[in-house]
């Protein structure tokens, strides 16, 4: 791996991993609308980091530590000569394998914990099931409004979920 620290040349490689993730990393949970589904909503899932094309080793440092991931290359939105790298893991599988193993034992330090914290709990809540029926998708909804940007999910805003009664939401 071109550029890469590996584990046993930085022991302290987590430990950066943290901040570096603390930095720049997003820990994203959308439910969307997909007619394919069986209430017509998916839930999306992904932990990810972006940055310029000249700091692939740092991004190649996340697919080294966690096991897992993948690089993407994409463009910035403003200016599409400029290429940026984005890390990317959307497999649940690995997210709750890996990713959120690793946090535990690696706790956040700003207040991005918060938002991994309500990733994981809505990983734990799709492993056990819960975004099988309406009422596991609003929950899953209202725990996304409390992340990132905290903009209203669209789930809760949308015709289906606005005829439940009010007990419900």
């Amino acid at each position: 791996m071109t550029g890469a620290v590996n584990q046993q040349e930085r022991p302290d490689a987590e430990q950066w991993v943290v901040g570096f993730v603390d930095g720049e990393g997003c820990f994203s949970i959308s439910v969307v609308r997909n007619h394919g589904c069986r209430f017509g909503w998916q839930v999306q899932h992904e932990f990810a980091v972006t940055q310029a094309a000249s700091s692939r080793p740092a991004l190649e440092v996340l697919i080294e530590v966690f096991g897992c991931g993948r690089i993407v290359e994409q463009y910035r939105p403003l200016d599409h000569r400029q290429v940026l790298l984005r890390f990317s893991e959307k497999r649940r599988s690995e997210m709750v394998d890996r990713v959120v193993p690793f946090f535990e034992a690696n706790p956040l330090r700003t207040a991005k914990r918060a938002d991994f914290e309500r990733f994981a709990q809505v990983l734990q809540m799709m492993e056990a099931g819960v975004h099988r029926s309406e009422d596991g998708l609003r929950s899953i909804a209202a725990i996304t409004q409390q992340m990132n940007r905290r903009q209203r999910s669209r789930y809760l805003e949308s015709s289906e979920a606005i005829r439940q009664p009010s007990h419900v939401r």
